[in-house]
């Protein structure tokens, strides 16, 4: 099969010259391939009114709405850098990416569910209020010429109707000729990864990498064809957001996307509009899903497909509960692209279910000892290490890092802990420095989680260091309860009792309603700050003895 290489801003027109079959579907908005395409010229010419152009760089910092959808497309027609801004971010984190990011125009709205970006903005640039719209001089932000405010108006930002005024007194050629001098392997997307304990890192990616697998996974694992509708719920700023939707327009497929994610209208889309292929990737999305009252009753008979990352365990219950649809899971990540290691949707349950997969075509995988760099033998864990088209070209203005993570040989580096099976398959074995320490034994915390995720009373478990004086470390257990669902301590460790070592039973259990995140990621730096916080306030130093049987 060939996969071609071409640009993001290509891809769409591409579509349009073929088809008039729709191309995105979102809660605001409904586009076929040539209005779309129409669409996404007029955001260029906007963008170009303010001066963006091949060299310039745009920051989006909205809601998922279509105006995202056609703000990142149309800079990456110019050839411009777009630069798709965390949403969770906090005032700290949007002052430092802003001016990191060397950001010439901002994009933000308002998420009437949520946050409003705009006045988010002004807190984190103060004298932006008496700066002049369109021609910006801002000490934070030296680069930053403009801020476009697409839901109101706000002091020193422009406005949608001005903004959209601006795309009249551009010669639309301008954006043709642009077009055709961006390149392959030219920079399409700064992605800021989540930062756990300091800023977040500028992951450089191309055009090519972006493109060239959105198709390459569409053809080889979604098998996806024009007569495909894709839902998918992960927020558009983050990588399993943008890929999916590129995967759709590489072939002429609908993107479906859920906006604002609630499981309710989540099933409403996925019926209404016959979803066959589904990307909750999170158990916490799908859980809602399951759990909702509305699914035993929903039409979902279209459904031939669902991606879902979760325990081998969870995974055969997601099967169990939607028995017409193919359940897969992968591997991936901001530096590498998702979807990287993903089983066939017609492989055997025992690698769909209980490995990762394969790397797709064009990609290499190894695994080393990441103490010493040796090649892993088979089915020994160790480093997982990436090389190929989809990886990214560095950590923006960070040397250091980016020679930390990519090797001489061009090998990525992922920290994530994997072993490879004789026959190929990539199984995963949690972060690195997802490991606990426990009275001399390294265990990792996955395979606490994996095994705990199988208690009826769970519906989601992350496991974290606790400090402990006797065995430096012990095995805390945060867990959300499935629905009327109750759990004790005692119980946990009942259910532990003879099934799993006893240095790997959890001595902490504590019950959580939310997760603290960091964009689409648990942040676990915080579960374990928790567990530290609240025993040094009991003044607890060391964990009962099993035999104790003292619930903390």
């Amino acid at each position: 099969m060939v996969i071609r290489v071409t640009t993001l801003g290509d891809l769409v027109d591409e579509q349009a010259r073929r088809s008039d079959a729709t191309a995105l579907i979102m809660p605001d908005a409904r586009f076929t391939y040539p209005e779309l395409a129409s669409r996404i010229d007029h955001v260029a010419a906007c963008l170009l009114a303010l001066g963006v152009d091949g060299q310039g760089t745009v920051g989006i910092l909205m809601p998922n709405t279509s105006d995202y959808v056609t703000a990142l497309l149309a800079t990456a027609k110019l050839g411009a850098v777009c630069v798709p801004i965390n949403s969770r971010f906090k005032a700290h984190e949007l002052s430092y990416v802003i001016e990191h990011a060397d950001i010439d125009v901002l994009l933000v709205a308002s998420d009437p569910d949520g946050t409003d970006y705009a006045e988010l903005i002004s807190t984190v640039l103060p004298d932006l209020a008496v700066g002049e719209p369109g021609m910006l001089h801002l000490e934070a932000a030296p680069r930053l010429r403009a801020v476009v405010n697409l839901s109101g108006t706000a002091p020193g930002m422009l406005d949608r109707a001005t903004f959209e005024a601006g795309a009249a007194t551009v010669d639309r050629s301008r954006i043709e000729t642009l077009r055709q001098r961006v390149r392959v392997r030219d920079i399409a997307l700064l992605m800021y990864t989540s930062g756990t304990t300091a800023y977040p890192k500028g992951c450089l990616l191309t055009h090519e990498a972006l493109a060239r697998h959105a198709e390459n996974v569409a053809r080889t694992r979604f098998l996806l064809t024009p007569s495909d509708s894709f839902w998918n719920p992960l927020p558009l700023f983050h990588c399993g957001g943008i890929l999916p939707m590129l995967s759709c327009f590489s072939v002429g497929a609908t993107f479906c996307h859920a906006g604002h994610f609630e499981p309710g209208a989540a099933l409403r889309m996925i019926a209404e509009e016959r979803c066959t292929v589904l990307n909750p990737i999170f158990e916490t999305i799908w859980h809602a899903v399951l759990d909702h009252p509305d699914f035993p009753v929903t039409d979902l008979s279209a459904v031939r497909l669902v991606q879902n990352i979760a325990t081998p365990e969870r995974i055969t219950q997601f099967e169990q509960a939607m028995p017409q649809a193919r359940q897969v899971t992968c591997y991936g990540s901001t530096e590498c692209g998702p979807h990287l290691v993903m089983p066939l949707p017609d492989d055997p349950p025992e690698i769909r279910l209980r490995t990762l997969g394969r790397p797709v075509d064009g990609m290499e995988v190894k695994i080393v000892d990441p103490e010493t760099g040796q090649d892993a033998g088979v089915d020994e864990m160790g480093e997982l290490c990436i090389r190929g088209y989809s990886t990214f070209e560095g950590y923006y203005k960070d040397p250091a890092g980016t020679a930390a993570a990519i090797d001489a040989d061009g090998w990525f580096h992922s920290g994530d802990r994997a072993m490879m099976t004789a026959d190929g398959n990539v199984v995963f074995g949690g972060r690195i420095k997802d490991m606990l320490k426990v009275g001399g034994e390294n265990v990792a915390a996955v395979e606490i989680e994996d095994y705990l995720a199988q208690h009826p009373a769970v519906a989601h478990v992350q496991v974290v260091a606790a400090p402990d004086a006797r065995y430096q470390e012990v095995p805390a257990a945060y867990v959300q309860l499935a629905p009327g669902a109750s759990l004790t301590l005692d119980e946990l460790i009942d259910f532990c009792r003879g099934a799993i070592s006893s240095f790997k039973i959890p001595r902490y259990l504590r019950i959580v309603t939310e997760w603290p995140m960091s964009g689409t990621k648990i942040r676990k730096v915080d579960l374990r700050e928790w567990i530290t916080a609240d025993l040094a306030r009991a003044g607890v130093t060391e964990a009962p003895r099993l035999d104790e049987r003292v619930g903390r």
